[in-house]
């Protein structure tokens, strides 16, 4: 990221990292399951030919909080017909149109879709049964102008199991934070284009990893939900809280729009035609194989896809549930976004829950807000490396005005180094390994390149002196090219300007389609 921040340096204002949309969910977990309904129905005395009745009389109590709740703030509750109308931008209307600056905006009930239980009988065994199954029912939805949080929402559903959702932005927190510390920004909808001091700014976004999201969703809970504690006081259930989604947004605002609107069609074009299945697999954090290949054993799903919004274009790249993009905000600001909707593909080096004083260990990411650190952090390191494959995007050069001197003898220390021939296999290969995600912070040795272009079978010590001499000499072709340059007192080498500029878009070229190639050109 380093390198496209420095690249640009002279039209970048700065970078802002921070969460943007964040959906968490609340759940009772003795209600969760049908196993855990039934000791909790068993608990309470409660027949399974009682439930209907039971549960009715729990959403009855809510829905008449709720509207309680909406007519001691002086709010409105309204009833909406479709779960399609957008609830946000009717919550903003109300409050533009009633002057609201904190406190509850509205309250809208919906009937939608969600995972709820009811009584069937069962014909084979001759008796009543729980089931879970996917139905419908009245939700409600708190819209809130918190004094930390900024606009946020409360969904809570009114059947059985009760589940809570909170939505909340990152940037609308941030915004509460620089107003709290009287610190100046430009702000155009969810996006902040200037900001007085970037570096103030980053400490305040880093702050809301630091916060207590425990105490925070609780104190939403009770202003929306306040008969929980009373329903279910005993025996006592609480809200385990987890993040059904996070966007981790990276914003490089930009000093104009004519500077951003210059560079991002290249941004693009290098997104669709230079960007591969490993890339992205690198990106989100998952191994690929020594020759930069995708693992034979990956049964997922890599897609890309380009979209054109009303604001411009947004290129997207997904792993399974989980994915990274790229777009334009505001004119000015490029936003690089890492998308987690399954924290199952991310791995957390913790203890397990099942022995809590054993070994630390690599696991499954967990969905609960116990992981959001780490969540965060590699939301990030995908953002880092989008951003340091970007930076070779930024020459008006032709592919032919930077190929030429490449295709031509060289010289390195008074001695004649021969041509490379970027298309053909062994030039190719060299070229593609050099320039891996994986080099571009630290480097690369003699043996990172030994690994990649030769067979990973062993070899004897007479081999293994003949691969690490070609090596060398492979070595030495690049720094004659100017495309490599050593790093003083140290075995690494890493690419130049030049040769991070030229080399990306030989290989673009090299694995783009004639399809593309022809759009591009038109």
């Amino acid at each position: 990221m380093l390198s496209f921040i420095q690249r640009h340096a002279a039209k970048v204002r700065g970078v802002l990292h921070g969460f943007d949309r964040v959906r968490l969910r609340g759940t009772l977990r003795w209600l969760a399951n049908c196993r855990g309904l039934m000791t909790y129905l068993f608990a309470k005395k409660v027949l399974l030919k009682e439930f209907k009745e039971y549960a009715t009389d729990i959403t009855d109590r809510i829905r008449t909080a709720s509207q309680q709740t909406a007519e001691a703030a002086g709010r409105p509750l309204e009833y909406l017909n479709s779960s399609a109308l957008s609830k946000e931008d009717r919550a903003r209307a109300i409050a533009q149109a009633d002057g609201v600056t904190a406190g509850l905006i509205a309250v809208f009930s919906c009937v939608e879709p969600c995972i709820s239980y009811r009584i069937a009988r069962n014909r084979d065994e001759q008796k009543l049964e729980l089931r879970c199954e996917r139905m419908k029912c009245l939700h409600h939805y708190f819209y809130y102008l918190d004094p930390q949080l900024g606009f946020c929402h409360l969904r809570l559903q009114t059947w059985f199991p009760f589940n809570l959702h909170v939505c909340l932005n990152g940037r609308e927190w941030l915004a509460r934070q620089m107003d709290q510390a009287g610190l100046g920004y430009v702000r155009r909808d969810n996006t902040f284009t200037h900001v007085a001091d970037i570096e103030q700014a980053q400490q305040l976004f880093d702050q809301q990893l630091k916060g207590n999201w425990e105490v925070c969703l609780r104190r939403l809970t009770q202003q929306a939900h306040p008969l929980h504690r009373e329903l279910f006081r005993d025996p006592e259930l609480t809200y385990y809280w987890s993040i059904d989604e996070s966007e981790w947004a990276s914003d490089v605002m930009f000093r104009t729009s004519d500077d951003l609107a210059a560079l991002y069609p290249r941004l693009i074009r290098h997104g669709l035609t230079a960007l591969g299945s490993p890339d992205v697999l690198r990106f989100l954090g998952r191994k690929v194989t020594a020759q930069g290949e995708v693992n034979a054993h990956f049964a997922g799903e890599i897609a890309t896809d380009l979209k054109r919004r009303p604001e411009g274009m947004r290129i997207k790249h997904r792993l399974n549930r989980n994915s990274i993009k790229m777009y334009d905000k505001q004119g000015s600001v490029l936003r690089v976004e890492t998308t987690i909707n399954d924290a199952r593909d991310l791995k957390v080096y913790r203890r397990s829950e099942r022995d809590p004083d054993g070994p630390k260990k690599w696991l499954r990411m967990r969905k609960g807000v116990a992981d959001l650190r780490r969540r965060a952090q590699i939301s990030q390191a995908s953002n880092q490396r989008y951003l340091a494959s970007l930076a070779t995007v930024d020459s008006d050069a032709s592919l032919g005005e930077l190929s030429a001197p490449l295709c031509q003898p060289a010289q390195l220390a008074q001695r004649r180094v021969r041509a490379l021939n970027p298309l053909s296999v062994e030039d190719g290969g060299l070229l593609a390994s050099v320039s891996r995600g994986e080099f571009a912070i630290n480097g690369f040795r003699n043996r990172d390149l030994r690994a990649l272009l030769y067979p990973a079978d062993e070899a004897d010590p007479a081999t293994l002196r003949r691969r690490s001499a070609a090596i060398t000499r492979k070595l030495r072709l690049l720094r004659g090219h100017g495309l490599i340059s050593k790093v003083t007192k140290t075995h690494r080498y890493v690419l130049t300007d030049q040769g991070r500029e030229a080399i990306a878009a030989l290989l673009a070229a090299k694995n783009a389609s004639a399809t593309k190639l022809n759009q591009l050109a038109a």
